[in-house]
């Protein structure tokens, strides 16, 4: 962005990160709000400089104060900063042709922008910044990193223009400055990828105006808030140390598109206020101590393209069977390592847009739904590590085309067909059993479990007539009935095959 005078209107542009899977899938949404409450010096589009335009002098030092300060002395030399056409500042004109700093950006986010470069082992953020009257956004993007510093408690005192605050992986140590609370009119705070410490502060209760929240991967403590903000669009503080549970209020931001709490040690139930939130697009709650079970009216989010609570032990919580029918958005399914029990629910298979499903290491039992062959757009699918029995329900060019991403092992009783052709070769199926050998030995420990519990040669139904009933089974108490146990699992896995 140069130096040339921009349109009246300022923007704020929220790059929302959906990361179903986070290293399998990604997937990004942009998201443009008007800032429409900030006063724009001339209401019109500004195409060019005039000659008579000039940087208003005392912002000119103020600018020339922070450049110097980050290592970038050479500006000393410009003779007028917002005519000199250089990346990283934003200026628009008064009436009277004077032009005011509205915007600074400092640090390389590629090769292809050309943000002033900072000296990171004697960098500081000066507090010329408040000589900016005008300044809508400050953005510094690993400027600090070799001179670790806290953030400076002066930023509360920017002008009531300012929106947004940027100030991400540059090392910043201690706690977030309370100060940060009188900003009041600040649409936009991202803090993400510092060594922050000590807990949310309670003055960004004031910030009502916030779209935006990202303290995510510091080393923040203590509760998450319980914000109401009606306007928040992004929540993200995932990575942290942040305890107590989710806060049902989050049900009250209703223009919530993003909540991430991963990462953290928060416990408790899943708030079922989240399933007001009707425009939400990704919840990740993965990786807490939550416990179940997962809250009916979560199926209510018919916006959502991204659910992932994978990694909190919801021990034999089940999923009903159309919990997922209204999900028709739904492209990242991420349920792993949850010790989910019952049966796959056969909803999932009618998920459309569904690229990765993750049900593995649960409690899964039965057979996989054949409505899984409809998942023609899956990139990953993984339902290794449950218990799940009988034929494995997908064709030969899906298994093909999902090839090491087809993960079915450590599923004892599911089996292959070995009437498909074309499975030669396919990675999803090594060490699965065919199903025609699963079938004889099933048929062969069947008869012998039988004649083992019984002593007699009576049938497996007189076996399960006997347990519903509560009968005696003769034939060795502890032994007899382990083997009878076995003898039903496994008539289950017969049947299903």
């Amino acid at each position: 962005m140069a130096s040339a005078a921009l349109s009246a209107r300022s923007w704020i542009m929220v790059v929302v990160v959906l990361v179903g899977v986070r290293q399998s899938c990604r997937a990004e949404f942009t998201v443009v709000v008007p800032d429409t409450s900030a006063a724009a010096l001339v209401d019109a589009p500004q195409t060019g400089f005039s000659d008579r335009a000039r940087t208003d002098p005392a912002e000119q030092r103020a600018v020339q104060e922070v450049m110097a300060a980050t290592g970038n002395g050479w500006a000393w030399g410009i003779p007028d900063v917002c005519r000199g056409r250089w990346h990283g500042i934003e200026c628009v004109p008064d009436r009277d042709d004077v032009y005011h700093v509205v915007s600074l950006a400092f640090g390389a986010l590629s090769d292809d922008t050309a943000f002033p470069a900072c000296d990171k082992g004697r960098a500081t953020l000066s507090p010329a910044v408040l000589a900016l009257p005008h300044l809508r956004s400050l953005f510094f993007y690993r400027c600090f990193t070799a001179n670790p510093q806290p953030i400076s408690a002066f930023l509360g005192r920017l002008g009531p223009a300012f929106r947004s605050l940027v100030l991400r992986q540059n090392g910043h140590v201690g706690p977030i400055p309370a100060e940060l609370g009188n900003l009041s009119a600040l649409r936009v705070l991202d803090l993400h990828g510092n060594h922050l410490t000590s807990a949310i502060p309670a003055t960004f209760q004031s910030l009502s105006h916030l779209q935006m929240l990202d303290l995510s991967y510091n080393r923040l403590a203590g509760q998450v808030p319980h914000f109401k903000f009606q306007r928040l669009s992004i929540l993200d503080l995932s990575h942290n140390a942040l305890q107590g549970r989710v806060p049902p209020s989050l049900g009250q931001c209703r223009s919530l598109l993003k909540v991430d709490l991963s990462q953290n040690r928060l416990a408790g139930t899943i708030p079922n206020a989240l399933g007001d939130l009707s425009d939400l697009m990704l919840l990740d709650l993965s990786h807490n101590a939550l416990s179940g079970p997962i809250p009916v009216a979560l199926s209510r989010l018919s916006s959502l393209r991204s659910l992932i609570l994978s990694d909190n032990r919801m021990q034999f919580s089940t999923v009903p069977g159309d919990f997922f029918s209204g999900f028709k958005a739904l492209t990242t399914l991420v349920l792993s390592a949850m010790g989910l029990a019952g049966s796959i629910p056969e909803s999932i298979g009618d998920l459309s847009e569904l690229r990765v499903l993750r049900l593995d290491n649960n409690q899964f039992t039965g057979v996989i739904p054949a409505s899984f062959r409809r998942l023609e757009r899956a990139s990953e699918l993984r339902i290794d590590g449950n218990r799940l029995v009988g034929p494995i329900p997908f064709g030969k060019e899906m298994m093909w085309r999902l090839g090491k991403k087809l993960r079915v092992g450590s599923n004892e009783g599911l089996c292959y067909d070995t009437k498909q052709e074309g499975l030669e070769g396919v990675v999803a199926l090594a060490g699965v059993a065919d199903c025609d050998s699963v079938r004889s030995r099933t048929t062969q420990h069947l008869v012998w479990s039988n004649i083992t519990v019984n002593g007699r040669g009576g049938s497996v139904a007189s076996v399960i007539t006997s347990a519903a009933s509560g009968g005696a089974i003769t034939g060795g108490a502890c032994a007899g009935n382990w083997l009878m146990f076995v003898s039903l699992h496994l008539l289950a896995w017969f049947v299903a095959l």
